[in-house]
């Protein structure tokens, strides 16, 4: 059997749409490298000093560090979590397992500034009895993405699961397996690759969250996006060209060496 090829029309089409959808992202390579000190395009005089002042300014790299930091633990915690919460409705079919994962998933629908302006409130709340976690700490910048990322890893998580044969589980059962020794010896190593694409994908959304970050924090903990959002409000950095520019290869360079893996082990089945 072999796969329809698309005309030369409709690729010169989709390459046409594709360049149309581009197009904002490419107007901000110019944008980058202008010599003023505004965001403008540059008038024949070309430079890179907004790079240089990305790489040199520090406050950019630890906002940078806190972004990694933070979405790091925040997607390790919200995998372990996924994964507990997952493997109890997977294994024990509870009676209103359809009620828990729908007051699970509540943050995902829940307006964006109901969950900021609630867990602002609870993280002032928790100020008051400790230093750790609470308004405006790493601590409780981990907690508050937490809350809002964990309702993705549950999805992947049970996506992985209902991927997986439960003869597997109730087989090692009958031979008198362990709870722990069906976990950590048969569900979790088969839906290894899910807890990976829960991580990733928690982490992506760690890495852009916004909303939540105005509300939970202040002057001490500085994630890049609000770092970002500081320059266009305060006094628009023409440095947010140059870092969205970097931001824009290093997804470019992942989708591309994506896409050269697919192919390469296309190739290989072949």
């Amino acid at each position: 059997m072999t796969g329809l090829r698309p005309g030369r029309l409709a690729t010169l089409l989709c390459g046409l749409v594709a360049v149309f959808l581009l197009m904002p992202l490419i107007a901000v390579v110019p944008v980058s490298f202008t010599s003023k000190r505004y965001l403008s395009l540059p008038d024949g005089d070309w430079s890179w000093r907004h790079y240089a002042a990305l790489f040199s300014d520090p406050d950019w790299g630890r906002s940078l560090w806190t972004s990694i930091e933070v979405g790091v633990l925040a997607s390790s915690l919200s995998v372990v979590l996924a994964t507990a919460f997952c493997l109890g409705l997977w294994m024990m079919r509870p009676r209103f397992g359809g009620l828990m994962t729908g007051f699970v998933l509540l943050p995902m629908v829940a307006p964006p500034v109901v969950s900021s302006l609630t867990l602002y409130f609870f993280l002032n709340k928790l100020s008051q009895w400790n230093s750790l976690i609470g308004y405006d700490t790493l601590g409780g910048l981990v907690l508050a993405h937490t809350v809002m990322v964990v309702p993705y890893a549950v999805i992947v998580v049970m996506v992985s699961l209902g991927q997986l044969d439960r003869r597997m589980d109730l087989a090692a059962q009958s031979m008198g397996a362990s709870v722990p020794t069906r976990i950590f010896g048969i569900i979790l190593p088969n839906i290894r690759f899910g807890l990976l694409g829960a991580f990733v994908m928690s982490f992506l959304f760690s890495w852009d969250e916004i909303g939540v970050t105005l509300f939970v924090t202040s002057v001490n903990t500085i994630t890049l996006p609000r770092r970002m959002w500081m320059g266009l409000r305060d006094n628009v950095d023409p440095s947010i060209a140059s870092l969205s520019v970097l931001l824009i290869l290093v997804v470019a360079a992942i989708v591309i060496g994506r896409a050269a893996f697919a192919m390469r082990a296309a190739r290989s089945r072949r």
